[in-house]
């Protein structure tokens, strides 16, 4: 935790409120993003209990499971989340827009453009704690490798339809969740957690209701009275008035009221199947009916109040505006949607359970290369952020009290000038260390050439984007009495060695090349295709 983000804590405690951490948003938010709000039974890990799914903040739709112990109710349930998802994203699949994209030519080596469509927009899942990634993420590894009866007459359990595609997409959304900055798949108390301090552990901030509570408190309430009646405040039948955010369940509510609503049903079940006449059977389906209803309820009453705050947080958070980089963000995130969609209408298996040597590698960098570059964006787009950099050594800011022109040595001299910055910050500046500050939207570097009255004078020696002539053009080089921000991270991180094919890996790392994969895919069917 940043020296900042410290002091924004203090002082929410101090308040009673929580704290800005941001200026503005580092996250993209669509403007018809897919909120779903999932229920699980106690001690089955994955066993869906319901969920409250939609892009209509009025009128969600409720998918429960009465009984989630029965393997058809429960593919019932995904089929049903299916018929709701599959058309979200393949309302996003079809609008595309002309793109370059750099790649080998396979004859030559080189690098090329070439022109390919990108989707013009992506769909966007939003869950209300990082407990609802964890559950997007278990269900699709559980789902797209069911064999369907289409597939498999003789499969025990076989899935419904579309059930396959639904767990690819998921895998997908939830894989892109770990990469810093993407925002396929949000949890809202993350999101929230990143824009405001709160007076609370990062551990309470994953309680959606307390989270809110100190962002935006009842009137007459501090924060933290607010957020622990959040937490802690019952009913008269002892059941918590603000659920947790999904997908947990309290045990009260489990104990007190599922549990005897889930034994109910269960005997009106089994009293339908002995029913030996019609008007008996009629009868008993009234119950069976009734018991469902009330599953149906409890469910609602659980994940209902959790819907509604996470459109509230939605709200709090189309209030900032939107940072200078979140749009590039975004448009990886329509790469990434685009690419995985061609590999779905290209008939590609699904995902592997476990990735080969170079794919983890490469996943690996890519998220350490991102994880650094939003860093950096985040700092760039906020001066709060860039605030705490610059309390940590890692930036400063100051006015140019002057600016003398100088050349580099060799047969064409090239401008060097050297720029003097008044600072009140404390950089970690060493012999030649380089710094980057923004020029219309690329990094322009310098080195440290020198400090003058104990670091109050920071000497830098500008190296580029002054143009290709003998004097730098207009607006390159800072003139006295600008202010100035210099990083001492750069603003666009490069690549890494490039890897090996996955066949031509050592046997170290899978290989020797040419031997038959540890585990191979299932072969793909029609119901893994759009």
């Amino acid at each position: 935790m940043s020296l900042i983000s410290t002091l924004a804590r203090l002082e929410a405690v101090s308040t009673g409120r929580a704290q800005p951490a941001a200026t503005v948003r580092h996250r993209h938010l669509s403007d018809r993003p897919l909120v779903f709000v999932p229920l699980t039974t106690a001690g089955e890990a994955g066993a869906p209990l319901g969920a409250l799914v939609g892009t209509d903040r009025d009128a969600p739709r409720l998918l429960v499971v009465p009984q989630p112990r029965d393997r058809d109710l429960r593919f019932a349930f995904l089929a049903d989340l299916a018929d709701v998802v599959l058309p979200y994203v393949d309302a996003y699949a079809e609008a595309v827009e002309a793109a370059e994209r750099t790649e080998t030519d396979p004859e030559t080596g080189k690098r090329v453009k070439v022109e390919v469509d990108l989707c013009a927009d992506a769909p966007q899942l939003i869950v209300p704690s990082r407990g609802g990634i964890d559950l997007v993420r278990l269900l699709g590894r559980s789902m797209r490798f069911r064999r369907t009866a289409e597939q498999d007459p003789e499969t025990p359990y076989p899935a419904p339809p579309r059930v396959p595609l639904l767990g690819r997409w998921l895998t997908h959304f939830g894989e892109r969740a770990r990469v810093p900055g993407s925002s396929l798949l949000l949890a809202m108390t993350d999101v929230l957690g990143r824009h405001w301090a709160t007076g609370q552990s990062t551990l309470e901030d994953q309680h959606l209701g307390a989270l809110l509570a100190w962002i935006d408190p009842p009137e007459g309430l501090t924060g933290a009275e607010a957020a622990l009646r959040a937490e802690l405040e019952r009913d008269a039948k002892g059941q918590l008035t603000c659920p947790p955010a999904g997908p947990a369940t309290d045990p009260a509510f489990d104990n007190k009221l599922l549990a005897p609503a889930i034994e109910r049903y269960d005997r009106a079940r089994t009293a339908l199947a002995a029913a030996e006449d019609g008007l008996e059977a009629d009868d008993r389906l009234g119950a069976l009916t009734a018991a469902e209803r009330e599953i149906r309820d409890l469910v609602l009453s659980r994940t209902l109040p959790t819907w509604e705050k996470v459109w509230q947080g939605l709200d709090l958070l189309r209030e900032l505006p939107e940072g200078a980089h979140v749009e590039e963000r975004w448009t990886r995130d329509r790469w990434s949607f685009t690419g995985h969609r061609d590999r779905v209408l290209a008939g590609e298996p699904p995902q592997p359970r476990r990735d080969d040597a170079v794919t983890a590698a490469n996943k690996l960098a890519t998220r350490e290369r991102e994880q650094a570059r939003l860093e950096a964006q985040e700092a760039l787009d906020d001066p709060l952020v860039m605030a705490g950099r610059r309390l940590s050594g890692e930036a400063f800011a100051g006015e140019v009290t002057d600016v003398v022109m100088a050349y580099s040595e060799g047969k064409r001299p090239s401008p060097r000038p050297l720029v003097t910055v008044r600072t009140d910050d404390r950089p970690h500046l060493g012999e030649r260390t380089k710094v980057y500050r923004s020029l219309g939207g690329k990094p322009q570097s310098a080195e440290f050439a020198g400090a003058e009255e104990d670091g109050a004078y920071v000497v830098l020696r500008i190296l580029d984007k002054m143009g290709r002539g003998k004097e730098p053009e207009p607006g390159s080089v800072p003139e006295k009495g600008d202010r100035v921000c210099f990083t001492l991270f750069e603003h666009e991180q490069r690549g890494g060695a490039k890897l090996p094919d996955p066949e031509e890996t050592p046997w170290t790392h899978g290989g020797p090349p040419g031997e038959a994969a540890l585990e191979a895919a299932d072969p793909v069917t029609a119901e893994d295709t759009l």
